[in-house]
């Protein structure tokens, strides 16, 4: 991934603490999910530097969990080689934020506001953003909102967006499924992206899961392409 959004992603979605083990930097979740539960590399690694990213993780009782980009054969290889399976297939995508913001948004559709509001807390609750991932949001230092998204003059989504550099990054991207495929995802976008521009960012960027083919459909119409790809690599259990 290009430095400018490695950092962002970094930045804006950052686990409870961080300790390092040779060429690896492993990421404390606390219940929050791979991306902050996760080793990644940050130097040259040493086939040991494996086992004590293991130990790290043991320490801390999660899952020892790896997040490799496509690109990094030599890891892939090596992880494969001590047991380690392949998981969640993910795309980073990303566009520019002036590419979003030139169509209005219709009235009382969606908000950016800070805190994130109670129902938007119960819309990711009734999804995969349980409090733990929550709580990843309050830990983000850089500028951050949460975006509401409306439908039939009711609260129908939530998401979160920060900013890191000049990037901003979406994440936690949630729509009741009773309005979902009427476009809401995609006004959340544009939300986001209006209130990146006002904070300074030029670029807008979001992770998505390669199974994810209706949000990937989605950020394709809005432009998105995508620039790098990563997965999660584990022992089975």
């Amino acid at each position: 991934m290009e430095p400018g959004l490695a950092r962002a992603f970094e930045e804006t979605w950052p686990a409870a603490e961080y300790a390092d083990a040779g060429g690896f930097r492993v990421g404390r979740g606390l219940g929050a999910g791979g991306r902050v539960s996760s080793a990644r590399v940050i130097g040259t690694w040493a086939p040991e530097d494996i086992a004590a990213a293991e130990a790290i993780h043991r320490d801390w009782n999660q899952q020892p969990m790896f997040r490799v980009p496509d690109s990094d054969g030599a890891l892939i290889a090596a992880l494969a080689a001590a047991g380690y399976r392949r998981d969640t297939p993910t795309a980073i995508m990303q566009a520019p934020v002036a590419s979003l913001t030139g169509q209005p948004i219709p009235p009382l559709t969606t908000f950016a506001v800070w805190p994130p509001l109670a129902i938007q807390r119960d819309i990711w609750s009734s999804g995969s953003i349980n409090p733990a991932r929550q709580a990843v949001m309050e830990r983000v230092a850089g500028p951050k909102t949460a975006i509401l998204g409306r439908m039939d003059d009711r609260a129908s989504g939530a998401a979160f967006a920060a900013i890191g550099g000049e990037a901003a990054m979406v994440h936690a991207v949630e729509v009741l499924p009773q309005f979902r495929r009427r476009g809401l995802a995609g006004w959340m976008m544009r939300q986001a992206a209006a209130w990146a521009a006002d904070h300074g960012a030029t670029r807008i960027g979001l992770a998505d899961s390669r199974a994810n083919a209706g949000a990937r459909a989605v950020y394709d119409r809005l432009g998105f392409v995508e620039v790098a790809g990563y997965a999660y690599y584990a022992r089975p259990s």
